[in-house]
């Protein structure tokens, strides 16, 4: 299989830091899946989720960590509630680079 252009420039890109550098067009989940993986969204990412998932954790759990039940579910959950926003938040920072598949 021969990787499309957008992969090629994402391999060349991969030295340069995440911050110093804007994300390369992508065209397929799997491109921007590893743009999020290599911290192309980080910035704007953790920054959203920080705030949101703060937020959700308050609303959402507020009780059980004001009672002191802090176990497995309870982590998991807060931890969706920041993982969750960081997800949404990588994606709405790739569309605008997205470039749509030529068929053919």
């Amino acid at each position: 299989m021969v990787p499309s252009e957008s992969a090629l420039v994402l391999m060349d890109d991969a030295r340069r830091p995440p911050r110093t550098r804007q994300p390369p067009p992508w065209s397929s989940p799997w491109e921007a899946a590893l743009l999020v993986a290599r911290g192309y969204t980080v910035r704007t990412g953790v920054a959203v989720a920080l705030v949101v998932g703060t937020v959700l954790s308050a609303i959402n759990e507020g009780s059980d960590l004001a009672a002191g039940r802090l176990g497995l579910a309870t982590w998991l959950r807060m931890g969706g509630n920041y993982l969750v926003p960081f997800l949404v938040a990588s994606i709405g920072y790739l569309v605008p680079f997205r470039r749509p598949r030529r068929h053919g």
